[in-house]
């Protein structure tokens, strides 16, 4: 495992420091919600050509691919980038530079590493008698937050590359963390129906909002799994009713529960079947809506995982200075993680506020990140 670079590769990265920064500030101008980032796919797609990444190409599922060596290939490895953000605007979220920081929804989670791997992509295809000899896809890909339901890492994984993969790295969240284990989760829409009516004419009928409130405490109340290393739940939304003086005749919810342990993922289900079932005997109508499911961690070779946690760490340690705890988290690797690939997970920025408005990344950790980043790429054979 050699993570140095040569004397080209780290002129490549000092010579292009400010291009690195102009492109995070171009796909930040880019809005890219989940399940449609069409926009954002196409400016990949059309930098990476014109930058001679000439195999690349947009999937059915909006990820940008590009292969290399990969013909006749069944030990490809995967180097990843999730280009969706977790915010639904489709106008130019605020973005200003100040105090050495970059500000704006998503500049970190995941548009810095997204830009950082395109450069990467591009040294490569200049240089491919660097690219791993059995194949390697460089791919910008969709779906990774939230209802986005890892369609990208799931298209190409169990379906256009599948049983074709030898290992798997997305570079996702910032080099203070690693991840090297799968927190899977289930997400629901459950809606609540009643006869409702006036609300001092019908005063008695049943009011959809009380009886999924009441769903809502059963759930809070129940005990969850204390194996693993955690397991959550969490109602992330509640609407319905029609107005102050109407029983509401219908009412729903967003509702999750995660864990990194799969047996813990199956009890929580017995909770929330158990709980749905009781208000289902109390009231007209109960829909439930499955709208995501994650796996966890499935059987994974552990000697060939131990080599890609130790090569992340001795990158890390080397370029950044920093040795990050191992944790699970929910990231495009549980798709591969889940089928028994070997997969890891960091990023090369440090910033604070991912998911909130606030979000910044600190630009002179690209000084350390995009050589971190170009090293892995370079020293996967």
């Amino acid at each position: 495992m050699n993570i140095n670079l040569s004397a080209e590769a780290l002129e490549y990265v000092n010579s292009n420091r400010e291009t690195l920064v102009d492109l995070i500030k171009t796909l930040c101008g880019i809005c890219a919600p989940s399940n449609h980032e069409e926009k954002r796919a196409e400016f990949i797609l059309q930098w990476l050509l014109d930058n001679g990444v000439d195999s690349a190409y947009v999937d059915e599922k909006l990820n940008v691919v590009c292969p290399i060596n990969c013909e006749g290939s069944n030990n490809i490895t995967v180097f990843v980038a999730h280009i969706d953000t977790v915010f639904p605007d489709t106008d130019p979220m605020p973005m200003r530079e100040a105090d050495g920081k970059l500000c704006c929804p998503g500049v970190g989670d995941d548009t810095a590493n997204v830009a950082m791997l395109m450069l990467c992509a591009k040294y490569v295809f200049a240089h491919r008698e660097l690219a791993p000899k059995e194949g390697a896809l460089y791919i910008l890909n969709s779906g990774e937050e939230g209802l986005g339901n890892l369609k990208g890492s799931r298209h190409i994984v169990l379906d256009s590359f599948k049983g074709r993969i030898k290992e798997f790295y997305s570079f996702d969240g910032s080099s203070e963390m690693l991840c090297n284990g799968a927190v899977g989760s289930i997400r629901y829409r459950v809606e609540v129906k009643t006869e409702g009516g006036h609300s001092y004419a019908a005063f008695g009928n049943r009011n959809a909002i009380a009886y999924l409130a009441g769903l809502i405490q059963t759930l809070y109340n129940a005990p969850v799994p204390k194996t693993g290393s955690r397991t959550t739940f969490n109602v992330g939304k509640i609407s319905g009713g029609t107005s102050v003086n109407t029983i509401a005749q219908q009412a729903e919810m967003l509702f999750e529960y995660r864990s990194d342990l799969r047996e813990n993922l199956e009890m929580m289900k017995g909770i929330f079947n158990a709980a749905v079932e009781s208000t289902r005997s109390m009231v007209s109508e109960v829909n439930v809506e499955v709208l995501g499911e994650r796996p966890c961690t499935g059987e994974v070779d552990p000697v060939h995982q131990k080599q890609l946690e130790d090569k992340a760490v001795a990158l890390l340690e080397k370029y950044c200075g920093n040795v990050p705890q191992f944790i699970p988290a929910s990231t495009d690797c549980n798709i591969p993680l889940s089928v028994g690939i070997p997969s890891i997970c960091f990023g090369g920025y440090i910033g604070k506020g991912a998911h909130t408005r606030e979000e910044y990344i600190e630009l002179d950790s690209l000084k350390n990140g995009f050589p971190m980043l170009l090293a892995c790429v370079l020293s996967c054979e």
